[in-house]
């Protein structure tokens, strides 16, 4: 009997034990800061490891509480961030460079593509007369904003044919269903837009790729050399006064590209919710197209930056003839830190 009283003691205790650890962990998680992440249009495969990180728990696995937000155009995640709604945004490394020259300190801390991933589609009624870049004189392009990523990146690639922005009119024609849309009523003749668009366009038959700026090849022919694009980017001085939060946001990255790096398209689609594959096999067709455009540990490749630099320097009024520190505009602290 005195036995029987002792085993249920221990049990008993070990019991408290494991609800006490439980119990401190909960405290612990109620008591973590919430970090809130604006991501320029969740749905998009360049920005695909924002939500894939959630749906592999590594946000949970750091201990931290992450609310993911959608914003389509990241200007607009921009001025999230900069009037502190949000911690961190999920866009194109580019925004860092033009803050700077506004006097705005933001840095990548981590970034996903070492290519845009944007892909200059021209519709299927145009493709007999626009065969280049050369051949958009007289044109109506579609970007996703005027002053956005896709606007620079529209103009440069003209420019290398001789064309200028004053040539060719630029319409913003949004993303995903917008973009479509503007396609199949022919109010654009040509258009930069990412993945799934681009295989959804192709497989209606609605258009045609005539740049592609989905893998490193294909960008530096285009450009000249790698453009690292998706990243996740934030303020200096959030980074330097919050260094455990984003240590941990960028392991949990650098785990999820690391995830990519090692599974198949099927097996990364299956870890993605059913409403951003309604038509599955066209997802995975667009997520193995878009493979090689993510880096493999969330580092700054080492040419990509002075690239960047030199498209923006050409056409973006804020960038051009300014002096920029490209060194205060990423850092490789936090993903090397674990």
């Amino acid at each position: 009997m005195r036995q029987r009283f002792k085993a249920f003691r221990q049990i008993t205790g070990a019991c408290c034990l494991l609800f006490g650890l439980a119990a401190q962990q909960h405290a612990m998680a109620a008591g973590s800061e919430k970090i809130t992440i604006m991501v320029g249009g969740i749905t998009k495969l360049i920005y695909l490891p924002a939500r894939l990180t959630e749906q592999l728990g590594y946000f949970k696995d750091e201990g931290l509480d992450v609310e993911l937000l959608s914003q389509p155009a990241g200007v607009d995640a921009e001025n999230e961030l900069l009037a502190g709604a949000v911690q961190a945004v999920v866009g194109f490394y580019d925004h860092t460079i033009d803050l700077q020259t506004k006097g705005k300190d933001v840095k990548a801390i981590v970034v996903f593509g070492q290519v845009p991933g944007e892909v200059e589609m021209v519709s299927t009624k145009a493709a007999d007369t626009i065969k280049s870049m050369g051949d958009v004189k007289g044109k109506t392009l579609g970007v996703t904003g005027l002053g956005s990523s896709t606007s620079f990146l529209t103009q440069y690639l003209a420019s290398q044919h001789g064309i200028q922005s004053t040539e060719y009119t630029m319409l913003p024609v949004g993303a995903d269903a917008s973009f479509i849309a503007a396609i199949k009523q022919g109010r654009i003749d040509a258009g930069m837009t990412t993945e799934p668009t681009v295989s959804a366009l192709q497989k209606a038959g609605d258009a045609k790729v005539l740049v592609d700026m989905r893998s490193v090849e294909g960008t530096k022919a285009a450009l000249g050399g790698t453009y690292p694009a998706s990243s996740l980017y934030v303020q200096a001085a959030w980074a330097d006064s919050h260094k455990t939060e984003a240590a941990k946001l960028a392991h949990a990255f650098v785990r999820t590209m690391q995830f990519i790096h090692t599974h198949s398209a099927e097996e990364i689609a299956a870890k993605m919710p059913d409403d951003y594959q309604k038509d599955k096999p066209l997802y995975v067709s667009a997520l193995k197209a878009s493979l090689p455009m993510y880096t493999a540990d969330g580092k700054m490749p080492a040419d990509g930056p002075a690239t960047v630099l030199k498209v923006l320097s050409a056409f973006n009024p804020s960038v051009k003839g300014k002096n920029v520190e490209l060194a205060r505009t990423y850092t490789n602290e936090f993903v090397s830190s674990k």
